[in-house]
């Protein structure tokens, strides 16, 4: 009967959540609004690339003089400049409109400026001087080296392959980092998409005034556990949703929204840093899903929980100011604190297991200290459900809630 009862209740909740209207509305307005950002991204970033590329080899009428013997003649002609005769003169005629622009290359190019004079033809095509002049410069330059790998070296253009070795073993980068901290990503999305749901869910039938008639027939617990599984779903549909346009943009629109090339295949999904990844997860999901059912149970109206939802949800994002100190000195008090504390242990905890500062030992305590704590608040949570639930005009008294017998 309780199985039947709890199947009933979790079907309930999901389809009265996904039924409403306004549920897609605020489900689908992220994708939309992210859609819209990678459209202006790509068509800027196009148009970005294209003026670049325009303003570094389209021919420009110059002139120029050169006092460090750096430019090559040749060069120069090709990109539509020619040797100042009267460089006293120059910056006087671009002034008059006689003539287009004037490059002045002083002595060392290090240690001065290259002086860029010329006609204004709106600030976006004014950077074509710029261009044009540092574009000459690179041009010479490597013409006068001779040497492709040289030209490289100077630029910097090469590439490196590092290896790190940890207790004796190929220790991984970003591959064995990123995988462990989707669970962070994960949990950020779960509750933050849930939490008001959560509430609401709550506090729903209470102040539609029906919580006395549905306890009738349900037990508080069944009840309670319907409704987090059916938000876990709800959360799962909302989180599906919202990946979808980001999953596109990556797969066939990287380069032009300028996403980092990451080869996703090369990531290492180690067996124990993503197991206690999962497991902290799931203990900090039930912690912070047991207090949410205690404010809801213990608070009259949505209006009310609220003054108490927001220092819950911000002690989430406490750990953040201190993340340097969790990646560089995981070893710091404030650190330690932070990982075992019940409701900054979840985000502290993640993050220093993917970074690998997390031991086995510390892990095991934390994640036993939030199924523990994250059990007995869903507990508490259901007793005062119980006994909230029908107070309709007030807030449950804590005190008359835990001196009467379940």
């Amino acid at each position: 009967m309780a199985r039947h009862n709890l199947g009933t209740v979790v079907q309930f909740e999901f389809t009265r959540t996904v039924k409403k209207r306004r549920f897609w509305i605020a489900t689908l307005a992220i994708p939309v609004l992210l859609a819209i950002v990678f459209v202006l991204v790509f068509v800027s970033t196009s148009s970005a690339q294209d003026r670049t590329e325009q303003q570094k080899n389209q021919s420009l009428d110059f002139s120029y003089s050169d006092a460090s013997q750096l430019i090559d003649p040749a060069i120069a002609t090709a990109m539509g400049g020619r040797i100042e005769t009267s460089p006293g003169t120059a910056v006087e005629r671009v002034k008059e409109g006689k003539l287009n622009a004037y490059f002045s290359f002083p002595a060392s190019i290090t240690k001065e400026p290259v002086l860029v004079y010329g006609m204004d033809q709106g600030i976006f095509k004014n950077g074509t001087y710029d261009a044009v002049a540092k574009q000459l410069v690179i041009l010479s330059a490597q013409e006068k080296v001779g040497s492709a790998e040289l030209t490289a070296a100077v630029q910097g253009n090469f590439s490196t392959e590092a290896q790190t070795f940890k207790d004796g073993q190929p220790s991984g980068g970003l591959e064995t980092v990123v995988p462990p901290l989707l669970f962070l990503v994960l949990f950020y999305v779960v509750i933050i998409l849930l939490a008001n749901q959560m509430l609401a869910s709550t506090l729903e039938e209470k102040e539609n005034r029906v919580t006395e008639m549905i306890l009738t027939t349900l037990d508080p617990t069944t009840l309670v556990v319907g409704k987090v599984i059916s938000l876990f779903l709800v959360g799962a549909v909302q989180a599906l949703v919202f990946s979808t346009p980001m999953l596109l943009g990556y797969v066939f629109f990287r380069g032009q929204l300028a996403i980092p090339d990451f080869d996703l295949s090369a990531l290492q999904f180690q067996f124990l840093p993503m197991m206690v990844g999962a497991l902290l997860f799931i203990g900090g999901f039930i912690l912070f899903t047991g207090v949410l059912v205690g404010i809801g149970a213990v608070m009259p109206t949505a209006k009310d929980a609220a003054a108490v939802f927001a220092p819950v949800m911000i002690m989430m994002f406490v750990p953040f100011y201190i993340v340097t100190l969790v990646v560089s000195d995981p070893g710091s008090l404030i650190v330690q604190v932070f990982t075992f504390f019940p409701f900054t242990a979840p985000i502290t905890a993640i993050l220093r297991n993917a970074f690998g500062s997390l031991n086995g030992v510390s892990a095991a305590i934390v994640i036993a200290e939030l199924f523990v704590f994250g059990l007995l608040a869903l507990r508490v949570a259901v007793h005062l459900f119980r006994y909230g639930s029908i107070e309709y005009s007030r807030k449950l008294s804590l005190r008359r809630a835990f001196t009467k017998k379940g």
